[in-house]
């Protein structure tokens, strides 16, 4: 089966590199020449656990390649997957389709013989419809269906994600489509991963309201840490006990300082305005945007209040910059609003990221020193923030950072330490919702 895969990116590049994986022929298509090239030498644009391996070995078993020229391999295609970028749109928080509607002008124009266009991009409802009538228009003898199959990845798990997920979504309009998508899918058969067959609508639906569900957990018990900081509860404890219910789950209910990613920022902000365009109430959905813009600025008040209500000439070492571990991804991390905020007052920040620190350098303020270790950050530090929980992170040696450390406080916005270990190592120790 020949398979082609619009798109190189985060959601492309592991899809295209599965895909092979099960023993598809893949070609991942780009039209950044500096990004294929790259690929095409071993050299992977982004950070992904386990993904560099999974490229080269199907690369060099000839099952994946990547290609700027996407007429000739849309031509040899039984499915070709659209999995462009889909940012929000300035001004008015809306999907940017245009480059949705441009791959699918380009696949129309390139068909040959039935194909399967499948939207892997998230999308908004009805954005299957349109590529439909895109496709139609541009080549109207053209044999072809379009399906959606939304992706479910995390960031820094999305290999296993892809070859073990709890569910795979098909929404299609014919037999034909759906039988090629099956065939595509049959590996996970080995493993009875679930398969919902449902219609187009549906299943564009059925990622926007998964991903703004799992925002609302996170701001949800966001909102709980404040009300534990000013009862004297413990987050942790409550987010154990909520987790407990087999009707809630423990997942996502993690305080901190708030969601950020590629994923729910765009979608729950989609999500409203999808809702709004049909005339339906999402005031849900619309607090938790409100929540977790909050949340941030909180930490910002909540590092400042530790260092006694001014940042001013404090030198801070801030330890994780992306918005969760195991990526490179700095796209709306918390760490985005809360520096700029913190330099404005006059911080000195001194930042260490295990992977993001190249991508955060264009996004963050001048004058932020990026420490190529976690000695350097916290040597002559007044304070210490721990803003995202890399695994080195989680072990540090308090008393040895204690005696680098020029003060003595320590921020950690997600409550990886206990407060006795701190006070042992002589550090003044602020949590979320502790």
């Amino acid at each position: 089966m020949n398979v082609v895969m619009i798109g190189a990116g985060y959601v492309g590049l592991v899809s295209g590199a599965c895909f092979a994986e099960f023993g598809a022929r893949v070609t991942c298509v780009d039209k950044q020449t500096e990004r294929v090239d790259a690929l095409r030498q071993g050299r992977i644009p982004i950070y992904e656990p386990g993904l560099e391996d999974l490229v080269a070995r199907n690369a060099a078993a000839g099952r994946l390649s990547f290609s700027t020229d996407l007429g000739t391999a849309v031509a040899n295609a039984d499915l070709v997957f659209i999995a462009v970028g889909t940012p929000t749109r300035r001004g008015d928080g809306h999907a940017d389709l245009k480059y949705v509607y441009a791959a699918a002008e380009e696949i129309a124009a390139n068909l040959v013989g039935y194909t399967v266009i499948v939207d892997k991009s998230t999308v908004p409802v009805g954005t299957a419809r349109e590529v439909q009538r895109v496709l139609q228009k541009t080549n109207p003898d053209a044999d072809f269906d379009v399906a959606s199959n939304p992706e479910f990845l995390r960031e820094g798990s999305a290999i296993g994600d892809f070859m073990r997920p709890d569910r795979v979504v098909l929404g299609v309009e014919s037999e034909r489509a759906e039988a090629l998508l099956r065939e595509l899918y049959r590996p996970l058969n080995l493993i009875e991963a679930p398969i919902l067959v449902t219609d187009l609508e549906s299943a564009e639906l059925i990622k926007y309201a998964a991903n703004a569900f799992l925002a609302t957990k996170i701001s949800f018990i966001n909102e709980m840490s404040q009300l534990c900081e000013k009862t004297g509860a413990d987050v942790n404890a409550v987010a154990k006990g909520m987790g407990m219910d087999k009707r809630i789950g423990n997942k996502f209910l993690h305080a901190g300082p708030g969601y950020g990613g590629s994923c729910f920022p765009k979608d729950t902000l989609a999500l409203n305005r999808i809702a709004q365009e049909h005339g339906v109430s999402s005031r849900i959905v619309e607090a938790v945007v409100e929540v977790n813009a909050s949340q941030k600025a909180r930490m910002v008040a909540k590092i400042r209040e530790a260092l006694g209500g001014s940042e001013a000439d404090k030198r801070i070492a801030v330890l994780g910059l992306t918005f969760k571990p195991e990526t490179d991804d700095m796209r709306d991390a918390p760490a985005l609003a809360i520096l700029p905020a913190l330099v404005d007052r006059g911080a000195e920040i001194a930042a260490h990221d295990p992977q993001g620190m190249a991508e955060a350098r264009p996004l963050l303020p001048e004058g932020i020193q990026y420490c190529d270790s976690i000695t350097e950050a916290v040597t002559d530090a007044d304070a210490v923030v721990l803003m995202t929980e890399w695994n080195q992170y989680r072990g540090l040696d308090l008393q040895a950072l204690a005696k680098a450390m020029r003060g003595d406080v320590f921020v950690d916005l997600r409550n990886v330490y206990e407060r006795p270990l701190m006070q042992q190592a002589g550090l003044r120790y602020t949590s979320v919702g502790r």
